[in-house]
């Protein structure tokens, strides 16, 4: 066998493309002071200059649309299309043309074909066509094998492929920040509440078409990213939703457990999945992308045995005037305890009544609510602190401070 045998030369040509969209034309603006000795040429020639913006000729970008030039960065959640043509060169008929199209990534290989026939022939000077489309899901080194398999006059069979590798980055930084926060005045169910940091790390700007959060099973989600102006919803971030290369935006998401599952405090004490964010985003002349995170996590919140929750309060009350509040005592052990109730004054708070009361047995995943009567002797704004729970049962005790804070002024203030 000669190893110098020249290869063997092809009837079919194969040429693949990526499909994009233009750019808008850069210009290199060139000017000089009046004084130098070009004088006024260089600006002359750049108002003269088709390229540029009419009274704005000093901007380098331009109004007038460009190729593509290279291939271009390819971005996680865009679409990637690619025009493959394969073109007969020679001058006899070729038959049983059969063009394959797979995408390689570091944990698969896809098939992008549009058909898997083969085409019966194949006259000279005449080209078969096909569109791909793949929106990219992975980061990393992607490769587009184009195959073609072919059968000349003399029934030879031929084959060969060509390989097109491209890089595919990362066009956002997401970062997500939970806060876990206890029952509000109104409601006896836990709110979470999700900080969504988005940070634009590609070089152009981009069109933030949509943000939401897509909750689990258990939650309900209100988006906290609009302020009511004029009796109108009108976005935190303004009219024009662009984000900057290399700026970064928060978006803020409520979160409430539905009803079926509010009650069950054992049920929401345990749950740590929260949802997934979808981010849709356009760039330069309207190219698309959409990126969705995993299922997002967050670390449970530790009630312990027994939670003790703030019902109602008042916003203001009377220097050294009782004040009552409602607190929810919740059994979240699987276990039935029997509750003393201990109240310790602290500087500032004096509780009204007898310590050391029987609040009776607490079945597991049970609740009961506990008027309470207090007062301050302190003006200003006061912590609430130094309820006691023991469990009788086990010779547990459970203490609770900062429990809510409350306004404290002097009843000359309040009247006036």
């Amino acid at each position: 066998m000669d190893v110098n045998q020249p290869k063997q030369e092809h009837l079919l040509a194969l040429k693949v493309m990526r499909l994009t969209k233009p750019t808008l034309f850069t210009n290199i603006p060139v000017t000089c002071e009046e004084r130098d000795l070009p004088g006024n040429l260089f600006n002359q020639l750049m108002k003269d200059d088709p390229s540029t913006v009419k009274g704005a000729e000093t901007l380098m970008l331009g109004e007038m649309l460009t190729l593509p030039q290279n291939f271009g960065n390819i971005f996680l959640g865009e679409t990637f299309s690619s025009y493959i043509s394969v073109h007969n060169d020679s001058n006899q008929v070729v038959k049983d043309i059969l063009v394959k199209a797979d995408l390689q990534t570091s944990s698969q290989r896809l098939n992008l074909s549009a058909s898997s026939a083969a085409v019966a022939e194949l006259k000279p000077d005449c080209c078969i066509d096909d569109v791909i489309h793949h929106e990219v899901k992975e980061i990393g080194t992607h490769i587009l094998v184009c195959a073609v398999s072919y059968t000349t006059q003399t029934g030879e069979k031929m084959y060969f492929r060509k390989f097109f590798k491209f890089q595919v980055l990362k066009p956002l930084d997401v970062k997500t920040k939970f806060y876990n926060a206890e029952s509000d005045l109104s409601s006896v169910t836990d709110e979470v509440f999700l900080e969504a940091q988005i940070q634009n790390i590609t070089t152009s700007p981009m069109f933030m078409e949509k943000v939401s959060l897509e909750p689990s099973m258990m939650y309900n989600v209100a988006e906290l990213n609009a302020v009511d102006a004029a009796g109108e919803s009108e976005s935190t971030f303004g009219s024009r939703t662009y984000l900057q290369p290399m700026d970064t935006r928060q978006y803020l998401y409520c979160l409430k457990p539905k009803q079926e599952f509010a009650e069950k405090a054992g049920v929401i004490k345990g749950v740590t999945v929260i949802g997934k964010l979808d981010i849709v985003w356009k760039t330069n002349l309207g190219e698309r992308g959409r990126l969705q995170t995993s299922q997002l996590q967050r670390m449970a919140p530790g009630y312990g045995d027994v939670r003790l929750s703030l019902e109602t309060i008042p916003d203001t009350v009377n220097l050294e005037e009782p004040f009552d509040i409602t607190c929810k005592i919740t059994n979240c052990s699987e276990r039935t305890m029997d509750l003393v109730l201990e109240m310790c004054n602290t500087n500032s708070i004096h509780w009204c009544g007898v310590s050391g009361r029987q609040l009776g047995k607490l079945h597991p995943s049970s609740s009961l609510h506990l008027a309470l009567t207090l007062l301050s002797s302190v003006q200003g704004l006061q912590s609430v602190s130094g309820l006691r729970l023991t469990d009788t049962f086990l010779k547990r005790t459970y203490e609770y401070d900062d429990i809510a804070q409350v306004c404290v002024v002097s009843s000359e203030v309040k009247q006036n």
